[in-house]
């Protein structure tokens, strides 16, 4: 189905057979960011294409800055698989996906070309467009994925796409070398912080224990916001990033 892209922005259409209609009512409001984690835009086109793979997007960026389109942004794709956010866990119904090719931690993750970056922000202000997605909720595979995923990774320039008024970011504290709170560690302080990474949209228990999943949910947070350090240790670097971004939140609103 398909052929005509949804973005007005200069784009191939490539139909993906993995693809189906959005689920409960559910309407774009998540905008995700994923890296292909392959060797070349062709392989990553020919898997996320393939009816064996279980897996598409709705939107493919090259290297060279090349947009091309797989699923119709009415459609639900499968690019999230299980997935969490802010009390969703029906991710492709509620998201667009963006795959950005770039082999990833498979080897050594490489920066992001300056080409490829710009066509990123125009595609994602395009999508803006028709979709209500407010700026905490353009997020990466690893923030709703955290035990599975690390796309689209450290080096992906969230400051920069905030400079051009896509996603949420604030500058993140120094890091002043103490050693914070990690596995095992109970205490109210690591309650509050469990308490704000909810409050902002991780899936992660607010009992005050550090446990595994507080480990995958901290390391997803730095590798977002705190990119400099990414140890999974709940640090005075790690809260207080994590409080200038709740902080920094639109007033009134629970979104």
């Amino acid at each position: 189905m398909g052929g005509v892209c949804d973005t007005s922005l200069k784009a191939d259409w490539r139909g993906a057979p993995n693809f189906e209609e959005r689920r409960s009512d559910l309407t774009p409001s998540l905008l995700i960011m994923h890296y292909t984690g392959m060797e070349s835009a062709q392989a990553a086109l020919d898997i996320l294409c393939s009816p064996e793979s279980s897996v598409s997007c709705h939107y493919l960026v090259d290297e060279q800055g090349g947009i091309t389109q797989m699923v119709a942004e009415r459609h639900r794709a499968w690019h999230a698989g299980r997935a969490h956010w802010a009390g969703e866990n029906d991710i492709n119904s509620c998201s667009i996906g963006i795959e950005i090719v770039n082999e990833g931690h498979v080897l050594e993750l490489q920066p992001f070309p300056d080409q490829q970056i710009k066509a990123v922000m125009a595609l994602a202000q395009d999508i803006f467009k028709r979709h209500d997605i407010l700026p905490r909720n353009v997020i990466g595979h690893s923030d709703i994925a955290p035990a599975r995923k690390k796309d689209p990774g450290e080096k992906f320039p969230w400051n920069l796409l905030h400079q051009n008024g896509i996603g949420h970011f604030v500058e993140p504290l120094a890091i002043e070398g103490d050693g914070g709170y990690g596995l095992g560690d109970t205490n109210d302080e690591i309650g509050k912080a469990q308490h704000l990474l909810a409050q902002y949209g991780y899936q992660i228990g607010e009992d005050g224990h550090f446990d595994e999943m507080s480990d995958f949910v901290v390391r997803a947070f730095q590798r977002h916001f705190r990119p400099e350090k990414i140890d999974g240790r709940l640090d005075r670097s790690t809260i207080m990033t994590l409080e200038r971004l709740i902080a920094t939140l639109p007033q009134n609103t629970t979104s």
